[in-house]
């Protein structure tokens, strides 16, 4: 299989629109347009009952001691974890392309209760809702895609991989708000073929990326 898209090249740079938040002179960081980027697949395979999107950020700090703390900077070396972006199950083997804002088209406080997505198709708990449950104005179930936000002050490019798996699951056996451990234990055995791209961003004005 092969995944591509119009709003950033592989390995390049995310484009601002498509992220939670951007640069600011003021407060460091804004809130931005929060679109979901454009994506395109093809090559399923023959057997292929839907397609799985999901979009994780492999380099999301381990400990929140110097998180967008002034006068510091999480460093490079920090052990990272998953952030999840973005699940999205049931999309119908016909439907092999998002257009750009299709899916999510500004932030929402507390969490999109009912994202768009193509017919069928059902999206699953972001870690947003984990990152702003102690936030009184932001603090909610965060459904669907919510882009990137990394912290002002980390010293790494985070990498966010979006990826389009093909399964022989007409359904898949999710339910509710389900979290990526729900899906990855649903899909087991289920996968047919699977296709990733990768985009980087940042938020600190030290990191230019090309």
């Amino acid at each position: 299989m092969r995944l591509i898209s119009r709003s950033f090249r592989p390995n390049g740079r995310i484009p601002g629109r498509c992220a939670f938040a951007v640069r600011s002179p003021k407060g460091h960081v804004r809130l931005s347009a929060n679109r979901n980027p454009h994506l395109a697949w093809s090559g399923a395979p023959v057997g292929t009952r839907s397609f799985v999107l999901t979009c994780i950020d492999a380099d999301a700090p381990t400990r929140p001691d110097d998180v967008n703390q002034e006068g510091r900077e999480v460093p490079a070396d920090l052990p990272r974890a998953p952030f999840v972006h973005w699940l999205m199950v049931d999309i119908p083997p016909e439907v092999t392309e998002l257009a750009e804002g299709s899916c999510s088209d500004g932030v929402v406080a507390r969490g999109k209760t009912a994202p768009p997505g193509p017919a069928g198709a059902r999206q699953g708990m972001n870690d947003y809702t984990g990152w702003f449950q102690s936030d009184a104005t932001m603090a909610g179930t965060y459904l669907g895609y919510d882009g990137p936000c990394p912290p002002w002050n980390d010293a790494r490019i985070h990498h966010y991989t979006f990826e389009v798996l093909a399964t022989d699951l007409e359904r898949c056996p999710v339910e509710g708000p389900f979290t990526l451990a729900d899906l990855r234990a649903a899909l087991d055995g289920h996968v047919l073929a699977r296709a990733s791209l990768v985009g980087r961003y940042s938020l600190n004005p030290r990191i230019r990326i090309r």
